[in-house]
């Protein structure tokens, strides 16, 4: 099963424990208490207080140090990686062996009974939840299962975001574009949630949602129903291998900071500058993913 980088893993213990001990909104958090706690060195304990202050669960102050910048009662929902349940940890290592090339060929509910140690029943919900999100169907017939059609390797990735970059910035330029207010500020608010702590606080699969429906938005603007049924087409099949990078949190403040420019941008009426940032963001991704 994928884990996350050292900074995400360190910072979402130190949120745990942040929640553990029932601290007020102010309550100052030092470096050495959080290493302590965490039984780590100060070094990654301060780079994971760094991080918290980015997506604002902690508040630095110049020469005073980190202060919980809320109430530790309202970090709920935090993400472990590993699994809250084992029906959670079992649907993500069904998808990384699937992307790890460790899962070939059709399958039945009991193979994943027996391989992921789920009872019948947590095996018939993990592949419902996988059918739902159209990773998986029944085989003809309803005699076992199979995967969908979804990128698996880090060249038809590579490949997706290239299309995204034909894709995402034209549409932005298309002669019917028109802003949808109530559904830009619903996602302007998700993407400040987002550097409120919500990097932390959401699990996988949700960040992904959160992240591809702002595409998804300002594909739509366009009025153009198959640039939106190209993108939408594009979202379903990297799931699986997103679900992989959403283990490393720490490059996504910057993510939501440029989703917000790009917002501002086109509601500015800038819709040049927008499709020639949406470039230069979706590139700036797609290297990271391809070749971090």
């Amino acid at each position: 099963m994928s884990r996350p980088n050292l900074t995400t893993s360190i910072a979402t213990r130190l949120v745990d424990l942040l929640r553990r001990s029932g601290l007020e909104e102010g309550a100052h958090v030092t470096e050495q208490w959080a290493a302590d706690e965490l039984d780590v060195s100060r070094t990654p304990a301060r780079k994971a207080m760094l991080f918290l202050a980015e997506v604002g669960i902690l508040r630095r102050e110049p020469n005073r140090g980190f202060f919980l910048d809320r109430d530790a009662a309202t970090l709920t929902g935090t993400d472990l990686t590993e699994g809250a349940d084992m029906e959670e940890e079992a649907y993500f290592r069904i998808a990384d062996d699937y992307i790890g090339g460790r899962f070939a060929g059709p399958f039945t509910a009991a193979d994943i009974s027996r391989g992921y140690g789920l009872s019948a029943r947590q095996a018939d919900r993990v592949l419902a939840r996988m059918e739902s999100e159209d990773l998986v169907r029944r085989k003809a017939g309803g005699r076992g299962w199979e995967f969908q059609q979804v990128f698996s390797t880090v060249e038809a990735h590579d490949q997706s975001y290239r299309f995204r970059m034909i894709i995402e910035p034209n549409a932005l330029l298309e002669p019917g574009f028109s802003i949808d207010p109530e559904a830009a500020a619903l996602h302007r608010r998700q993407q400040e949630a987002l550097l409120r702590g919500d990097i932390l606080l959401l699990p996988r699969a949700e960040l992904f949602h959160v992240n591809a429906s702002f595409h998804e938005m300002l594909v739509s603007f366009s009025g153009n129903q198959f640039l939106l049924d190209a993108a939408r087409r594009q979202h379903r099949l990297r799931r699986l291998i997103e679900y992989r990078h959403q283990v490393d949190r720490s490059r996504l403040a910057g993510q939501a900071r440029e989703h917000l420019h790009m917002l501002d941008l086109v509601e500015d009426g800038k819709l040049e500058e927008a499709a020639a940032f949406l470039r230069r963001h979706l590139d700036k991704v797609r290297v990271i993913k391809t070749q971090g």
